[in-house]
């Protein structure tokens, strides 16, 4: 099989790039990396990846790191392939451009922190900093009133089709519906609407089975 996952099963970053994989109905095959033995700072992962970091993507002599820039591969170089998840039209594109800096920037860094304190912390047995929670609860709430606005004029945050914009915010919300900070995302009826939308669709339910697996 040509295409390699390097990553580890939970990670967002590896569910990012897995999730694109299933979208476009690929076949690969899933290489788990050791964490906790730091397997991944061993000088042969270091070939593929020098920081170091889940996950890597292999695809015959191309190698990837970062998971937004794996995601970008797949969509562009299968293309013909299982879900339309970039548009070919410049205006549309510079769009989906936009929200897509929108999620890497802004709520990315938020959502983490989030679960980081509300998932993470639990799952090590530390307490979660209930200040930090309430800091970053405040700043998810002002981005999703912009979400909230932007959905009442397009389905999906990109535009009218599912594209890689919605795909990159599938694992962080995905963690946070577990949460608290859930009843932020249902008190706005176009955001509820969207992650109900964006979770319940095949590919990503593929992804979080593995949870389970």
């Amino acid at each position: 099989m040509s295409i390699k996952l390097y990553g580890l099963v939970g990670s967002t970053a590896t569910f990012r790039a897995m999730a694109a994989l299933y979208e476009k109905d690929l076949e690969f095959e899933f290489v788990p990396v050791d964490l906790a033995s730091k397997e991944q700072k061993t000088p042969q992962f270091l070939t593929r990846n020098p920081f170091g970091q889940v996950p890597v993507y292999e695809d015959g002599d191309l190698t990837l790191f970062e998971s937004r820039a794996i995601t970008k591969y797949i969509a562009e170089a299968y293309a013909d392939k299982g879900t339309p998840l970039t548009s070919k039209d410049p205006k549309k594109s510079a769009i989906e451009a936009v929200w897509s800096e929108v999620e890497a920037q802004k709520f990315d860094p938020t959502t983490s922190k989030l679960g980081m304190e509300l998932v993470l912390k639990p799952k090590w047995g530390q307490t979660t900093d209930e200040a930090v929670v309430s800091e970053f609860e405040k700043q998810l709430e002002d981005l999703l009133d912009v979400y909230e606005s932007r959905l009442t004029k397009s389905k999906y945050l990109g535009g009218d089709c599912f594209t890689l914009v919605d795909l990159h915010h599938l694992p962080n919300v995905f963690y946070l519906m577990m949460t608290k900070s859930k009843r932020l995302f249902d008190a706005r009826p176009h955001v509820s609407a969207w992650v109900s939308d964006i979770v319940s669709r095949p590919a990503w339910i593929k992804v979080a089975s593995k949870l389970q697996g």
